[in-house]
């Protein structure tokens, strides 16, 4: 499972890399053609596509490494019990969550079959927006890979969030 993550951590880093320079180079080549009295029709709109797409595959990113915003100082104060409940509630209830944004954002992409793009019309907008189900389904992936050492780690006491957090401060027994 280890491999499968890394995999997938070394392909979604590829692909946001690729993906911020090429936003760097379509906004510094629409700064230049502005400045030069040609103003791109596409710009605006390939831009605002551009940084959904680093969005959504940076949350899958961030989820991988559970790097994302999260409560686990919270956890740690709950007994141990109590900790794992909560731990396996709210990755279900986020697995839930991003699996219904998946299925919603398939339906939306079934919808859109044959529109295209305003300003560039040979670009079909099901493949703009596949982004939607796709980051969905790798959120979950993410989240499913990364479960069983961040629930190690929690259920030790050891915070992601906050490495001052150790077992004796978050306090832990011995049982």
């Amino acid at each position: 499972m280890r491999m499968v993550a890394r995999g997938l951590e070394r392909v979604l880093e590829w692909f946001l890399i690729f993906q911020m320079v090429a936003l760097t180079v379509v906004v510094v080549y629409a700064v230049v053609m502005r400045k030069a009295g040609a103003s791109l029709i596409w710009y605006d709109e390939v831009a605002a596509i551009q940084l959904a797409w680093i969005t959504f595959y940076g949350a899958a990113l961030a989820a991988l490494k559970r790097k994302h915003i999260g409560f686990d100082g919270v956890l740690l104060a709950m007994p141990r019990g109590m900790r794992a409940v909560a731990l396996v509630v709210a990755e279900a209830l986020t697995v839930l969550f991003f699996g219904m944004l998946t299925w919603a954002g398939w339906t939306v992409v079934t919808i859109l079959r044959g529109m295209n793009l305003e300003s560039l019309s040979w670009v079909p907008v099901q493949f703009t927006q596949s982004v939607i189900p796709i980051g969905g389904a790798l959120y979950i992936l993410a989240t499913l890979l990364s479960f069983p050492e961040y629930w190690r780690l929690t259920m030790a006491g050891v915070s992601l969030e906050h490495p001052e957090i150790t077992p004796e401060t978050a306090g832990e027994t011995k049982a």
